[in-house]
């Protein structure tokens, strides 16, 4: 007999050591969830929001100072107790399995379905789909160590379920600033001929870039087997070895060198700066005297010249 999986607690223990980054108000996740709401606003323009497992309302929080109207869902009580003071009348426990409230022009699924059971996966995806004609949607496909992921599936298995609901993927819409394999689903009445050209088309491109990569790859792998097999099998490695370190010793001595020039010529302007204000102090008596005994000028530049002759 199967035995059932245990209930999962997200509490405070999982937010903070079961996401990674400890998932609380901090600058990590106020940065990523802010910029996913920039390109949220620049690239779909939606008017009200739902975010699907909002966990602590940081998405909701990001979408209201950029002005959209948002309100966020999740089944923790610990997390919607976190939602900060300024989003709190929007963020509310729920839980997917049931019929959400209203209709909304985008809603946002982040790493949320892999957390909910299969046998309500069907009806968690149908009142998604029920509540809006675009999806925004993300669950990771191979994170099967996570003991709270209780139904992790293969992108094509959620897209399949998606498009029982009437929602394609739109394949020339990159929404990987969520994650690398986030997808843009909306409802859909294209005639099967398109979706197929349109998927089809998308699969070629990537096919493509694919093969270029792998090819740029094994260009540079070979290239670098080329130049290891040459600097092994060179009979002047040893020698160009010892003139490397020649060179780096001669470097070493030139820097120490360098390094006592510089000193000398710290002490050298040291010494001139002595000598210039010693110079103004003595023209500056000269010309005191100059000017109480008249004719003193000669006899104290012969004095000068004579005491500079003998420096």
């Amino acid at each position: 007999m199967r035995q059932e999986p245990q209930s999962v607690e997200y509490g405070r223990y999982y937010y903070r050591h079961d996401c990674g980054v400890p998932y609380e108000r901090n600058e990590h996740w106020l940065g990523f969830f802010g910029a996913m709401a920039d390109a949220i606003v620049r690239d779909l323009r939606p008017t009200t929001v739902l975010d699907a497992g909002c966990a602590m309302g940081f998405l909701v929080e990001a979408l209201r100072e950029r002005g959209v109207e948002a309100w966020g869902i999740d089944v923790s009580e610990h997390a919607i107790s976190q939602v900060h003071e300024s989003v709190a009348q929007y963020c509310e426990i729920g839980t997917l399995a049931e019929t959400l409230p209203r209709r909304y022009d985008l809603i946002v699924s982040v790493e949320v379905l892999e957390h909910i059971p299969p046998a309500e996966a069907n009806a968690a995806i149908a009142n998604l789909c029920a509540a809006t004609d675009r999806l925004l949607f993300s669950t990771t496909p191979d994170d099967f160590g996570e003991a709270t992921h209780l139904n992790v599936q293969a992108p094509e298995a959620w897209a399949a379920m998606l498009a029982q609901n009437g929602f394609l993927r739109q394949t020339e819409h990159d929404v990987s600033y969520v994650t690398p394999w986030a997808g843009l689903y909306e409802r859909s009445e294209e005639p099967l001929p398109e979706a197929v050209r349109r998927y089809d088309r998308a699969w070629w491109r990537a096919h493509r870039e694919t093969e270029q990569l792998r090819d740029s790859l094994l260009t540079a792998h070979n290239r670098l087997s080329e130049l290891e097999q040459q600097a092994e099998g060179a009979p002047e490695r040893v020698e160009m070895e010892a003139e490397l370190d020649r060179r780096e010793e001669e470097i070493l001595r030139l820097r120490d060198l360098l390094i006592g020039m510089e000193h000398e010529l710290g002490s050298a302007r040291g010494r001139l700066a002595v000598y210039e204000d010693r110079t103004k102090r003595i023209e500056s008596a000269k010309a005191q005297l100059a000017a109480k005994v008249p004719g003193s000028g000669f006899f104290l530049s012969l004095i000068l010249r004579l005491l500079r002759g003998r420096r």
